[in-house]
Parts: C-alpha cells; sequence; structure tokens
C-alpha cells in the first residue's frame, strides 16, 4: 500500500481472532500491507489457509476462542512467533438463532454468550500481559450498533454485543496510563460471512434502519479499525467507534 499509511503498522505484531473472513480477514490484509506481522486466529483451519496465503500473514491457528485453555496456548504461541503482541482484534463472533426471547434456544443462547462474550474475555485476559510487558498495546474489540440498540429477535447477539462494550470500558480505563488502550467497534451490519447465518428477513430489518439505506463496506469498518489499532489513537481509550450509516449518533 502507498501513501500515507504505508508503513504505519512498521515492526508492529497483531493478532486478529475470526481472521480468516469477513472484517478479520480484511484489518489483516491491511496491516500486513501497512508493514505489520500478523497471527491469525479461526475456528476453520481451510479458511485460515487460504487466508494466510491472502493477507500475507506470518503464523494462523486454528480454534474456539471458547476454549480458554487453547487461547492461553495460542496467546504464547503467537507471541513467540510474532516476537511479542502489541495488537488485539477481537471480532471473532456468532450471530445465534433469530426467535424472540420467550422461544429463544437455550444452546443457541450459551452458545452465542459463550463465543462473543466468554472467548473475548479469554482472548482479552490472555494477550493484555504481553502488551503491559511490552509497555504498549491496542486492543480493538468488536462489537455492534445491536448492543447499543437492541435487534428484535437477536437476545443473545444482543445481549453480547452490549457486554463486549462494557466490558471494554472496564478495561480501558483499567490500562488507562499504562500504554495499552482498548476501544470498541460498534458497526451497522455490513457485507461479510456471517449475515449467512441470519434469515434474509432479519437482514432487511436491520438495512431498512440505516439512514444511509444500505449495508456497510467490509473496508469501511476496517479502516475505522486500522486507524483504532494504530498509534495514531492515542488519546482515546474505553470508548466506543461508530460504522453504522447513520443509525447510533452517541
Amino acid at each position: 500500500m502507498s501513501g500515507a499509511y504505508s508503513g504505519r503498522f512498521a515492526g508492529r505484531r497483531a493478532v486478529i481472532t475470526g481472521g480468516a473472513s469477513g472484517l478479520g480477514l480484511a484489518v489483516a490484509t491491511r496491516i500486513v500491507a501497512e508493514g505489520g506481522s500478523v497471527c491469525l486466529w479461526d475456528m476453520n483451519p481451510d479458511a485460515l489457509a487460504t487466508a494466510k496465503e491472502q493477507s500475507g500473514a506470518t503464523h494462523v491457528v486454528a480454534l474456539d476462542v471458547s476454549d480458554q485453555a487453547a487461547v492461553e496456548q495460542a496467546a504464547a504461541d503467537a507471541h513467540a512467533a510474532l516476537g511479542g503482541i502489541d495488537i488485539l482484534i477481537a471480532s471473532a463472533g456468532i450471530t445465534g438463532a433469530t426467535a424472540p426471547v420467550h422461544e429463544y434456544p437455550l444452546d443457541s443462547w450459551r452458545r452465542v454468550i459463550d463465543v462473543n462474550v466468554n472467548g473475548l474475555f479469554y482472548c482479552n485476559r490472555a494477550i493484555v500481559p504481553f502488551m503491559l510487558e511490552g509497555g504498549y498495546g491496542r486492543i480493538v474489540n468488536v462489537a455492534s450498533v445491536a448492543g447499543k440498540e437492541g435487534n428484535p429477535n437477536a437476545s443473545a447477539y444482543s445481549a453480547s454485543k452490549a457486554a463486549v462494550i462494557g466490558l471494554t470500558k472496564s478495561l480501558g480505563k483499567e490500562l488507562a496510563g499504562k500504554g495499552v488502550i482498548a476501544n470498541a467497534l460498534t458497526p451497522a451490519t455490513f457485507e461479510s460471512p456471517i449475515l449467512a447465518q441470519l434469515p434474509q428477513s432479519q437482514v432487511d430489518y436491520m438495512r431498512s434502519k440505516i439512514p444511509m439505506g444500505r449495508l456497510g463496506e467490509v473496508s469501511e469498518s476496517a479502516a475505522m479499525v486500522c486507524f483504532m489499532a494504530s498509534e495514531e489513537c492515542s488519546f482515546t481509550t474505553a470508548s466506543v467507534f461508530d460504522t453504522s450509516g447513520g443509525r447510533t449518533t452517541y
């Protein structure tokens, strides 16, 4: 990549969860193009192999982020493979069932919370010590506008993303003044493989709530994430950045 950002991540080392597709892959590709090195984590080993070649990632690990022991091991392996960890992009997540609260399947509820909340917590918990050791870090936890507003028939997803926002605000305050910055991203629906987990009626509903009248592009959220993950983001922590086409304005 040419231009002002060509060396923005020179010497920086990033772990990206959900890195085999969608936002995670887009961010990985940009970070590598801008001089950084990347470790991708994802559940899909075949997609990871393709993503490694496409993005130029240094290291990949197939794992389920809801497995705390696997996350701890993967963090240690990434630290060894990259020579340190400066950046965490926690974008792994699932949507869960589409159903009203009184009919919501218990197994789907538990799985969404396990991946989107517990899994993200495990990743933050495992990687923060390496950042503190190095005296520098940028954490981007991917939430959703659903965490601010709540989407009907998506209670587990909405609750999980509200939890991501709360966790990030707490974490950012804990780390303030220690060289490590933690913020959350709240995108509206954008074109990505996760949409395949939803019925078209739910996608149409979410599009109808966006004042710009369209879904987002992965590149738009990737650009915001890369700012949040860079040294340029130096005086904002425990905060929430929005890419929602005007849906949320606070």
